[in-house]
């Protein structure tokens, strides 16, 4: 069939440059399976996540050449744009999941110079292409937790590198300290970002089309942030800069997922206001990935943060929370699968 014809193609066309989502939730919570035990889940989730991302760049890249200008348009789009962000991230975790689960240290660190070289670009042409445009949304209609993809695109960086820095003998203390400038900088972003949405929050009438999943990478970025730090702990006998400031990053991070924590009952909250007060129907987006992935990414950092600062009572929220994650992660595929096979049928018919 022709790519610029039909069903599929329309459906090509019109793919949410935020899919990659589905990369980044599934390798986290393969992770979070890993570090708790359920080692045959998180082993068969890897080779699944892999079709995943080799999927999604075939489509990505064939999008890019036969839909040029939907790219371009979503490039150009206030809520869409930030969505490329999860690229990034989606190559960082699934990095960070083969070096947990397979050991495949190699294939990760190509991955981390992948995710670094896509970081680079689509950070200054997104935000730069986003500054200078003439046409702009309001704030209200422009600004959403999406826009934290930023942060998460950032912060994975941070997490994989200073995973693999051990492992890069004489340039180890090179690589914790781009690592380190990678987490400072998404917090930058982070306190920027979160005091817009959460203005938008507060001054601007908010409708239940308006909470969108994103919503919820507002506990995700800070989640990612603590996983971040808390690796950056582990890592810390290897840079003489992360041994000086060492205390600092330890409270750092336990402010980060004091954030994050703070953030669960309130969406919470505001997710039964939107699902069960305004009966807003709940039907699958592959904008829920987005909200799959805070779900792994607190179980998982809760893990790393009980040894980074040694309380290991904190182990008790990741073992109720990873099932969890696991439960949304499997309702959430259900709902893409049930999704596509409609839209098979479709197209079937049609044709």
């Amino acid at each position: 069939m022709n790519p610029t014809r039909g069903n599929e193609a329309s459906v090509l066309a019109q793919m949410h440059p935020a899919y990659f989502a589905l990369v980044m939730a599934t390798g986290i919570v393969s992770i979070a399976a890993q570090l708790l035990d359920l080692h045959r889940f998180a082993v068969a989730l890897l080779p699944l996540n892999a079709l995943f991302y080799v999927g999604l760049w075939a489509l990505t890249l064939s999008r890019i050449v036969w839909h040029r200008k939907h790219v371009l348009a979503d490039l150009l789009h206030h809520g869409r744009s930030v969505g490329f962000f999860t690229t990034v991230a989606a190559t960082c975790v699934f990095g960070s999941q083969c070096f947990v689960i397979a050991g495949a240290w190699t294939v990760a660190a190509i991955l981390w110079f992948l995710g670094i070289g896509l970081w680079a670009i689509l950070t200054y042409a997104i935000i730069a292409v986003i500054t200078v445009k003439s046409e702009k949304p309001t704030l209200a209609e422009g600004i959403s937790g999406a826009w934290l993809l930023t942060v998460v695109s950032s912060h994975s960086i941070a997490v994989l590198g200073a995973q693999l820095a051990p492992r890069f003998t004489h340039y180890a203390a090179h690589a914790l300290l781009l690592s380190l400038a990678t987490w400072l900088g998404g917090s930058m972003l982070y306190f920027w970002i979160i005091s817009l949405i959460f203005y938008r929050y507060t001054f601007y009438s908010l409708s239940p089309g308006d909470l969108a999943p994103p919503y919820w990478i507002n506990m995700g970025a800070a989640a990612i942030a603590t996983l971040a730090g808390s690796m950056l702990v582990a890592a810390s006998a290897h840079s003489p800069v992360l041994l000086q400031i060492l205390p600092f990053v330890r409270g750092f991070t336990l402010f980060w997922w004091a954030t994050a924590t703070w953030w669960i009952p309130m969406l919470a909250i505001l997710g039964i206001w939107r699902h069960v007060c305004r009966r807003f129907p709940l039907r699958y987006d592959p904008l829920y990935w987005g909200a799959v992935f805070p779900m792994g990414m607190y179980t998982v950092c809760t893990v790393r943060l009980s040894q980074a600062i040694d309380a290991p009572y904190l182990m008790a929220i990741p073992r109720v929370f990873v099932f969890v994650a696991l439960g949304t992660w499997c309702v959430t595929l259900y709902g893409m699968v049930s999704r596509f096979a409609r839209q098979l049928r479709g197209s079937n018919s049609a044709a």
